[in-house]
């Protein structure tokens, strides 16, 4: 076979990358050694969050929401997404000042937001009640949902197929050849593939996909889980509310309530090794539900579903996008840090941009900007990073 893109790896930010390519023109070819959204993709939340903590990722955030509602437009297939936007929530000191911090600088990017009473957030989300807290939040109407994200692979699947673009599935690759220096194809069990360009979009094996060409790239798999309860009496109209000082998200989900969040001490895996399964851990969520259960009853409720997958933690928190360095031909879409499936249609606009040269690398995201790292160490900061997504260093300096 021959393509003039090989994508590995079918999960939102490589069928993303793959359909913004076809949609280029050029011919894809996607190789999935599973099936598509079988991994991370398929166990996300689906939340889309607008407020970031830098310039650029705000700026993709809010062009992937730009792109997540207007999908039947632009890629020809529909897509339901749910747009009851999100409640930031902060119920301590330290957390209400960092959230004023993020709602001056979102502001100054464009975000549309406002602060709200503990009032606003009682009245408007009925799994929310007030437990006599002094909570601050920020209203984000931007923000919006996908309730079963296995719609937007199932999305991603239609388009690309229908700009010409191919998926193989239950077929891994093997090796990827090199020709002059360059990457020449791919090889699996069952064919070769001859491609100029290859896009490692492999999630948590990115690194051994990386290996077989000689590259390397500086992430670590980290697991993350949510539950979601058995239908309760909670309003599938409601917004989604985050509690940064719990690390908790919340929305609704199958007449339940999803709960999810950020775990201190998460488990980290063998950067050479991932498991094929993650191993889950309910006692985390109940822990992360317990936090929360003065204001959210409903978290401890019986559960429907428990799922997880293993995020891409980056050391500076920030994606993976771009020329492998050293491999030419090599391109990468990784380092999700928890937020790869909600900004995946805006990266992989940004990266089949940069592979068919209309738009310019973005060096904040490059893999070059990171040297020789130690596996520890690369463990160490991802898990850093991991712990930190709704406490990052400026948060921490205002205790």
């Amino acid at each position: 076979m021959q393509a003039e893109v090989v994508v590995i790896g079918a999960g939102a930010l490589g069928l993303s990358t793959a359909l913004h390519c076809a949609l280029a023109g050029r011919s894809v070819i996607v190789v999935e050694r599973q099936t598509a959204g079988s991994q991370a993709s398929g166990r996300a939340a689906g939340l889309f969050k607008s407020v970031q903590a830098d310039e650029l990722r705000t700026r993709l955030a809010r062009r992937s929401i730009e792109l997540a509602v207007s999908f039947g437009d632009w890629a020809g297939v529909p897509l339901a997404v749910t747009r009851t936007g999100s409640y930031l929530v902060a119920r301590t000191g330290a957390h209400r000042e960092y959230l004023r911090a993020e709602a001056r600088q979102s502001l100054g990017w464009g975000v549309g937001l406002r602060q709200a009473s503990a009032r606003d957030l009682t009245d408007a989300v009925s799994y929310y009640q007030d437990a006599g807290s002094t909570e601050l939040a920020l209203w984000c109407p931007e923000d919006v949902y996908i309730s079963e994200p296995i719609d937007l692979i199932g999305a991603y699947q239609a388009a690309a197929r229908r700009h010409g673009a191919e998926l193989l599935e239950h077929e891994a690759v093997t090796a990827i050849t090199l020709s002059g220096g360059r990457v020449s194809g791919v090889e699996t069990a069952r064919r070769t593939i001859s491609a100029g360009v290859i896009v490692d979009a492999a999630g948590a094996w990115t690194r051994q996909v990386a290996a077989l060409a000689g590259g390397t790239v500086a992430v670590v798999p980290v697991r993350h889980q949510l539950l979601i309860t058995e239908p309760a009496s909670v309003s599938q109209a409601d917004p989604i509310v985050r509690v940064v000082d719990a690390a908790v998200y919340l929305r609704p989900a199958r007449g339940g309530l999803m709960v999810g969040g950020f775990e201190r001490g998460p488990l980290a895996f063998d950067v050479s090794a991932p498991p094929a399964e993650v191993p889950l851990d309910r006692a985390v969520l109940d822990s992360l539900a317990k936090q929360v259960s003065r204001e959210v009853p409903a978290a401890q409720g019986p559960v429907g579903e428990h799922r997880g997958g293993m995020f891409t933690m980056s050391p500076d928190g920030r994606f993976v996008l771009g020329p492998v360095p050293g491999v030419p031909g090599l391109w990468v879409a990784s380092g999700c840090n928890g937020s790869g499936f909600s900004s995946s249609l805006a990266l992989g606009e940004q990266l089949a941009g940069q592979i068919t040269g209309r738009a310019a690398a973005l060096a904040a995201l490059s893999p070059a900007r990171f040297g020789p790292r130690a596996d520890n160490l690369l463990i160490k900061d991802g898990v850093w990073q991991y712990e930190h997504y709704y406490d990052p260093p400026h948060a921490q300096e205002a205790t």
